[in-house]
């Protein structure tokens, strides 16, 4: 299917078996994991591979460092709560709340590229913080608007919500939340197979030329600023999508939830993490990312409790120290994976 797709092979038997299980477990989620903490750590998963996949197209087939990544995230997010505080419940609110978030997204992404992307690097990277700490302020200040601080609850309809009954399926009791995880599963893997095909294009192969030698690019007649700039556009609008469907899923959204730096530097730290370079590194990435975040410390607390007789070790293994630990497990892939788990996985091949 992936050939016909994009003709992206995953080159490596590992690599592609583990592929298979990452999306067997999150197409069959609710009925494989079941309860509300399950499913949580799902959706999340589902949409951060959209957005870190998203970002991965900016930098690693485009060569390009942003920090503004999240901005283009909540505006997605904040467009479909915007939305259904003005329209009330309903998809029509839904659908032209991403549709706006995404639209703003674009226009903002191309202002920006156009403006900022004839500088070098590392300048274009501090503009696109200073206009995402600029957008967070705003947001902030402009509560009547946005809710401020304390963020926007958004209303979706009934039937994407927990208190719809559908029946039971497999023993699974399949409600509105069932529904709602899968609408955010279903879009995920259509954004995903979208940018497969992208950087799989000749779109994407010119700019992997560009991120490789910029000026010989130039010199061959291509127009770099214009790949540039689409390849920032085509990224902040998919990760506009991404936020949308997160606001969808979660029916909040805030500046902690959707425009933080935290959320920005674990973006960065899964692409690294998965490989830059690769659709396939955002998957395995993400995965392995947020299971860390979401069980590490139970986890620890387990074996804490389990080395309670040995001296030293169940204080290294205090729960409290589980961001210690995640610490030194990127420090270890980052030693051990030089080119990401992807990258490394294929060189094995």
């Amino acid at each position: 299917m992936l050939t016909l797709i994009s003709g992206d092979r995953p080159q490596s038997r590992i690599l592609g078996a583990l592929l298979l299980l990452i999306l067997f477990a999150l197409a069959f989620a609710p009925f494989l994991f079941p309860g509300s903490r399950s499913l949580e750590t799902a959706a999340r998963i589902c949409v951060f591979i959209v957005l870190v996949a998203s970002y991965d197209l900016l930098l690693g087939y485009g060569g390009i460092v942003s920090f503004a990544h999240t901005m283009f995230f909540g505006m997605g997010a904040y467009g479909v709560a915007i939305a259904s505080d003005r329209m009330g419940t309903g998809y029509d609110a839904l659908i032209l709340g991403a549709l706006a978030g995404t639209a703003v997204a674009g226009v903002v992404a191309l202002l920006t590229a156009l403006l900022s992307l004839r500088v070098r690097a590392i300048f274009f990277a501090m503009i696109t913080l200073a206009i995402a700490s600029a957008v967070a302020v705003l947001v902030s200040q402009l509560s009547g608007f946005t809710g401020g601080e304390d963020g926007m609850n958004i209303r979706i309809p009934r039937e994407l919500t927990p208190a719809f009954r559908l029946g039971d399926v497999l023993g699974t009791r399949i409600n509105g939340k069932v529904i709602n995880y899968y609408l955010v599963f279903g879009g995920s893997l259509v954004l995903f197979l979208l940018m497969l095909r992208i950087v799989n294009s000749p779109f994407g192969r010119v700019l992997q030329a560009i991120r490789e030698n910029a000026f010989r690019a130039e010199a061959i007649g291509y127009r770099v600023v214009y790949y540039r700039a689409m390849a920032t556009c085509l990224s902040a609008m998919i990760a506009a999508l991404a936020g949308a469907l997160f606001a969808i899923w979660l029916r909040y959204v805030g500046p902690a939830t959707t425009l933080g730096m935290e959320i920005m530097m674990d973006v960065l730290l899964i692409v690294v993490i998965g490989g830059m370079g690769t659709m396939y590194g955002a998957v395995v990435g993400t995965t392995i990312f947020v299971l860390a975040q979401n069980y590490l410390k139970a986890l620890m607390g387990g074996l804490s409790e389990a080395t309670s007789a040995l001296p030293v070790i169940p204080d290294l293994l205090n729960p409290d120290r589980w961001l210690m630990w995640l610490g030194i497990l990127f420090i270890l892939s980052v030693y051990f994976f030089p080119t990401g788990i992807v990258g490394r996985l294929r060189g094995l091949r």
